[in-house]
């Protein structure tokens, strides 16, 4: 069984010899929600479509959906409260027996293992500070998932939605990292960090333990350029990492804040191109509003807590959302057309930001998304190339009208009702 390892270029992923793009589909619930009937109809579905890599709260989902089914990470106290110091065996026998089952269909597991609400003073522990952590036993709680889960070769995420307040929060994930790295130096290492949140901490991204970037794009209706701008806000840092834009708007779920409205396939797919085409092109991750949550239409969903997000779907409803076919069609088009190392290529466009360019650093291939139906100018003259357009909502694939001239590449109006992609490939003799 083959880690994944960061290329040598520090923009993409490798499993073995061979480029890794990450696909992961968020199922934060995993652990505390699903039944392992439920959870093997779920792996061989997503298996089907391309999936690689599912997203995995370790500890229970702050937010989920209501369960039936009582097992949770902790032993109670007589009280009923959380005995902290005391992990529950058979919560994480279970959890080994799923990762198990994950990777015999092939994927790899991407576990976090401090979500936000553990560790204290974050944005979440304001909400709701029972269930903070005592800082004398991350050690001994991570250094026991290391031990058991590490078999599986999953990617360590270390904390989760989180932002960084002060310095007793970055003791936590001090702590809880250099914790995972000790026990399990051969998996690769990460931070969730909360939506729309530019910067880590200056020890944690100059550091040679977390290996790659993860930023949110997040829920909110009226910040949908964080797709792009946080992608090259990463893409600009010093230290150069692989970034995966690790939580873009979900399919479906309701605009946070308990706004009215909903977020559909189109702007799910708008997410997934813009993230890969301005500097986060090592990988992205779906989500569905009721795979996350694992939701069950009797189960109730505690929409007050968090940010408040409208009912999820039925999680069978959900499992067959349309978008999750366009990100795996994204992953199909970069295996295919090499493109885990693209690069954005800023200034190329003076129209509008929504309109996202990439390419390889020789210019062999290059990538427009055009989300809205317009004529797209480029300040270059690609000659001796070949254009391609696929109309992403359908997936035809079709030849755009060109016009080079005057050191530009004039690509004219699409006959499509929604977004596209042009690819543009340099002729081989």
């Amino acid at each position: 069984m083959n880690n994944i390892t960061v290329a040598s270029d520090k923009r993409h992923f490798k499993k073995g010899k061979s480029d890794f793009f990450y696909l992961a589909d968020t199922c934060w619930s995993a652990f505390t929600n699903i039944t392992l009937e439920e959870w093997e109809e779920y792996l061989i579905y997503r298996k089907m479509q391309g999936f690689n890599v599912i997203q995995i709260n370790t500890l229970a989902q702050w937010d989920a959906s209501k369960t039936k089914l009582n097992i949770f990470p902790f032993n109670k106290n007589e009280d009923g409260t959380n005995n902290f110091y005391s992990l529950n065996q058979e919560y994480f026998d279970r959890a080994e027996k799923m990762l198990d089952m994950a990777v015999c269909y092939g994927f790899t597991p991407a576990l976090v293992l401090l979500w936000c609400n553990y560790v204290p003073d974050t944005w979440a522990a304001k909400f709701d500070s029972s269930n903070i952590l005592p800082l004398d036993m991350i050690e001994k709680y991570v250094e026991y998932v290391g031990k058991k889960f590490s078999k599986f070769n999953p990617i360590y995420i270390v904390s989760g939605d989180t932002d960084f307040p002060g310095e007793k929060t970055k003791e936590y994930y001090k702590v809880a990292l250099d914790t995972i790295k000790r026990v399990a130096p051969e998996c690769i290492r990460t931070m969730h960090i909360r939506g729309r949140l530019m910067d880590l901490p200056k020890e944690f991204e100059e550091s040679e333990s977390i290996d790659f970037y993860m930023y949110q794009s997040g829920h909110n209706s009226i910040h949908k350029d964080m797709t792009y701008l946080l992608a090259q806000n990463f893409y600009k840092k010093k230290v150069k990492k692989p970034i995966v834009n690790s939580e873009p708007c979900y399919e479906q779920m309701g605009y946070s804040r308990q706004m009215y409205g909903r977020f559909t396939q189109f702007d799910v797919r708008k997410a997934l191109w813009q993230s890969l085409l301005s500097g986060a092109s090592s990988g992205i991750t779906y989500g569905a509003h009721g795979i996350w949550s694992w939701h069950r239409n009797e189960g109730g969903f505690a929409s007050s807590i968090g940010e408040g997000f409208d009912k999820p779907y039925y999680w069978r409803d959900a499992l067959k959302f349309k978008g999750a076919w366009d990100y795996s069609f994204a992953k199909w088009l970069f295996d295919n057309y090499d493109l885990c190392a693209i690069e954005p290529l800023e200034g190329c466009i003076d129209k509008s930001e929504e309109i996202r360019i990439a390419g390889k650093s020789d210019l062999s291939i290059v990538l427009i998304y055009i989300p809205v139906n317009t004529t797209v100018v480029i300040n270059k003259e690609f000659n001796d190339y070949e254009f391609e357009i696929i109309d992403l909502s359908n997936r035809y694939f079709g030849k755009p009208q060109v016009e080079i001239k005057d050191g530009k590449t004039v690509i004219g109006m699409h006959s499509f009702d929604e977004d596209a992609l042009v690819i543009i490939k340099e002729k081989t003799i």
